[in-house]
């Protein structure tokens, strides 16, 4: 089955095509930009580009999965706008899965790790994932002081992730330098049994864990003295 891939939780802005067959996942196609001024103008020539790729159609897809975040909230609902409404056109299932599972997932092996997204505002999105690389902890927002202490608590030996990097310093753990942005594969692999049973499609529900930084005016201020 041909599953489309999109996520747009971090300045990543990323869509890919992956078969999932009964022996596992494949990836036929993927492109990947970093920019996070341009989440609107890149997802969508980039879809369109994966399935030229794969020299695939829109009717050839069997389902789409969409990291669900956390992220800021312009950029992340691009990308689930963007899948809600094809899967919606197309009549084919949606699945979601945190993107951070896209970053811890993979790179357990044995041990724990933290996965981190930059949040912003000197703040990372983050998550810890056993060995196995089921996730124990999170998805949570908070200074990277805060979430170092809460890795040391959980044995964490590794950190992944672009916010990983931009706050090792704090964190003080060894770093994996890939995947520093959310890996599409893993994603689809995430959501890889629900597409083999053919379940329900889910509702895509952005994982915020903030509110977004525009907010309706509280009351209107006179303009005549």
């Amino acid at each position: 089955m041909l599953v489309l891939v999109v996520d747009s939780s971090t300045p990543a802005v990323t869509a890919a095509l992956v078969e999932v067959s009964a022996d596992g996942v494949a990836a036929r196609a993927q492109r990947c930009t970093v920019d996070a001024r341009a989440h609107g103008e890149l997802l969508a020539p980039q879809v369109d580009a994966v399935l030229a790729d794969a020299d695939a159609r829109p009717r050839d897809l069997a389902a789409i999965v969409a990291g669900l975040g956390p992220g800021p909230f312009t950029g992340l609902r691009v990308g689930l706008v963007t899948a809600a409404t094809m899967g919606q056109v197309l009549g084919i299932p949606t699945y979601g899965v945190c993107s951070l599972d896209g970053l811890g997932h993979p790179v357990a092996a044995g041990e724990p790790v933290l996965a981190a997204s930059d949040a912003r505002r000197k703040e990372i999105y983050w998550a810890v994932y056993d060995g196995a690389g089921e996730r124990i902890a999170g998805p949570n927002v908070d200074v990277p002081a805060v979430a170092a202490e809460r890795a040391r608590g959980l044995a964490v030996t590794v950190a992944v992730g672009d916010g990983a990097h931009r706050y090792a310093d704090i964190l003080g753990l060894p770093l994996r330098a890939e995947p520093r942005y959310p890996d599409a594969t893993a994603l689809a692999a995430l959501a890889a049994e629900r597409i083999r049973a053919g379940a329900p499609g889910d509702r895509l529900t952005p994982l915020y864990l903030r509110r977004p930084d525009a907010v309706a005016a509280a009351g209107r201020k006179p303009v005549l003295p």
